[in-house]
C-alpha cells in the first residue's frame, strides 16, 4: 500500500513536539526583528545619514553573502554538533550582531554589522528545518514547518512597532539594543528545554512512536559534497535562487516603497506593515496545511506539496499590479498577498528537502540551497539599488520580475522532482 494512502492513526499521547515547535517559532520571529529593522528603520536613518539607494543594495549585498556563508556554515556545523548547540550558537552569533547596529554611524559600520548579523542567521533555517525532520513525521512535517516558518511574518510585525515606539522614544539606536537582548533571552530557555526526542523527559513511549511512525529514508551521514547526488538538494537550490530574491526585496525594499509612493512617516508606516505580516504569517501556516490536508486525502507527498506550491505561485502573480495602484492599502493587499504565497511556498519547499533526504543530511543541503540562493540575492540586491537609482525610485520592473518567479520555479520543482515520493527514497536508499 503506497504510504499516502496509509490507514490514520489515532492521535498520540503528548504534545512535546508543539513545544518545540514554540520554541522554532519564537526564534524565528527574533531572526526576522533583527534583519528587518533596518529596512523599516532605512527612511530614518537614510535621511541621518545621507546614503543612497545604491549604498543600501550594497549593505544588504554584505549581508546576503555573509548569510550564504552562515547558511552553509551553520547548516554543516548543526550536522557536526547537533541540533541544540548548533541553534544555540547562531543564536548567540545574530543577537550579538544585531545590538552592534546601535553603535554605527555610517555606511562601512552597517555593512560590518550586517556581515556579522548574516554569519549567525544563515543558521536559523538549517537547523530548524532538520529539527522538524527530526520531531515530525512526514505528513505533519510542512505544517510544522509552516508554524514555525510564521515567526518571520511575526517578526517582520514587530520590526516597525518596535521600530516606531523605541525610534520616538530613545531614537533608532535603541531599536537594535532591544531585538538583540530578546535573542538573547531565548537563548536562555532554549538551552534549559531542547533535547532530542529519545532523550526529551517529557515525550512519552506513544509520542515518541507516532514521532517515528513513517518510513524513513535511510539514516546514514552524507558527506558535504555527497548532497548534490539527491534530487532533494537540487529542487531547493533552483526553488530558492528562483523566489528568494524577490522576498529579500520584499522585506529590505516594500517599507521604502511604502515611504516614497504614498509620502508616509514611520509612524504611518506601522499599521500597513503590520497588516502585510499579519496576512503573510496566514499563508505560512495555510500553505503548510494544505500540502499536509492534501496528503491525509489519499494523494502522494510530492503530488499534493506540487499542487500547493501551484496555487501559492499564482496568488503571487498580481503583484505586479502594486506601483500602480493609488492606494495604499490596495498596494498593501497584492503585496501582502504576495507574500503570503511565498511563505507557503517557502514552508512546502523547505518541506521537499526533508521528505527526500536523510535526516543526517538535511540541515546541510537546506544550507547549502541558503546559501547559493543568498549569493543571488545580494547581487539581485545590487542591481535592485542600482535600478532605482537610475529611474529616480521606479519600482514596475522590480514588481513585475516577482510576479512571475515563482511560477518558473513550479516548473523546476515539477521537473526535478519524480511523481512519487517512494521513487526518491528508493535512490537515497541505493546511493547510500
Amino acid at each position: 500500500m503506497a504510504e499516502s494512502q496509509a490507514p490514520a492513526r489515532a492521535l498520540p499521547a503528548g504534545r512535546t513536539r508543539w513545544v518545540i515547535i514554540a520554541l522554532l517559532f519564537a526564534i524565528t520571529t527574533v531572526n526576522y526583528m533583527d534583519r528587518n529593522l533596518l529596512g523599516v528603520l532605512k527612511p530614518t536613518i537614510q535621511g541621518e545619514l545621507h546614503f543612497s539607494e545604491g549604498d543600501y543594495g550594497d549593505i544588504v549585498f554584505a549581508f546576503s553573502i555573509a548569510y550564504a556563508a552562515g547558511y552553509a556554515g551553520m547548516g554543516a556545523f548543526t550536522d557536526k554538533v547537533g541540533i541544540r548547540i548548533g541553534l544555540a550558537v547562531a543564536a548567540m552569533i545574530w543577537s550579538v550582531a544585531s545590538a552592534a547596529h546601535g553603535l554605527v554611524s555610517s555606511v562601512a559600520g552597517f555593512t560590518v554589522a550586517r556581515i556579522a548579523l548574516g554569519l549567525g542567521e544563515g543558521g536559523n533555517f538549517p537547523t530548524c528545518i532538520k529539527t522538524v525532520a527530526t520531531w515530525f513525521p512526514v505528513r505533519d512535517r510542512a505544517l510544522a514547518t509552516g508554524v514555525f516558518n510564521s515567526g518571520s511574518n511575526i517578526g517582520g510585525l514587530l520590526a516597525p512597532l518596535i521600530a516606531a515606539f523605541v525610534t520616538a522614544t530613545w531614537g533608532w539606536q535603541a531599536a537594535f539594543y532591544v531585538s538583540g537582548a530578546v535573542g538573547l533571552l531565548w537563548l536562555v530557555f532554549w538551552i534549559g528545554l531542547y533535547r532530542a526526542p529519545e532523550d526529551h523527559p517529557d515525550v512519552t513511549p506513544a509520542e515518541l512512536a507516532y514521532i517515528r511512525s513513517d518510513p524513513e529514508v535511510p539514516a546514514q551521514r552524507v558527506p558535504w559534497l555527497a548532497l548534490l547526488r539527491f534530487p532533494g538538494t537540487w529542487t531547493y537550490i533552483v526553488g530558492a535562487v528562483l523566489t528568494n530574491p524577490v522576498w529579500w526585496f520584499y522585506n529590505n525594499w516594500v517599507p521604502s516603497f511604502l515611504f516614497s509612493r504614498f509620502n508616509v512617516n514611520l509612524m504611518a508606516l506601522g499599521l500597513p506593515l503590520v497588516a502585510i505580516y499579519l496576512m503573510t504569517d496566514v499563508g505560512s501556516v495555510g500553505g503548510g496545511w494544505l500540502s499536509g490536508r492534501l496528503i491525509r486525502a489519499g494523494l502522494d507527498v510530492f503530488t499534493a506539496r506540487k499542487l500547493t506550491l501551484l496555487l501559492c505561485a499564482l496568488c503571487t502573480v498580481p503583484v505586479f499590479l502594486a506601483p500602480g495602484v493609488g492606494s495604499i492599502w490596495s498596494a498593501v493587499g497584492l503585496i501582502g498577498l504576495a507574500m503570503a504565497a511565498h511563505q507557503g511556498f517557502s514552508a512546502n519547499l523547505f518541506t521537499l528537502v526533508s521528505d527526500t533526504m536523510p535526516k543526517a543530511a538535511v540541515a546541510g543541503a537546506v544550507g547549502l540551497g541558503g546559501c547559493i540562493s543568498s549569493i543571488f540575492s545580494g547581487f539581485s540586491a545590487k542591481l535592485v539599488g542600482r535600478l532605482l537609482d537610475a529611474t529616480g525610485g521606479n519600482y514596475t520592473l522590480v514588481f513585475f520580475v516577482g510576479a512571475g518567479a515563482y511560477l518558473v520555479a513550479v516548473l523546476a520543482v515539477h521537473l526535478l522532482l519524480p511523481r512519487r515520493r517512494a521513487a526518491v527514497t528508493g535512490v537515497v536508499a541505493a546511493t547510500g
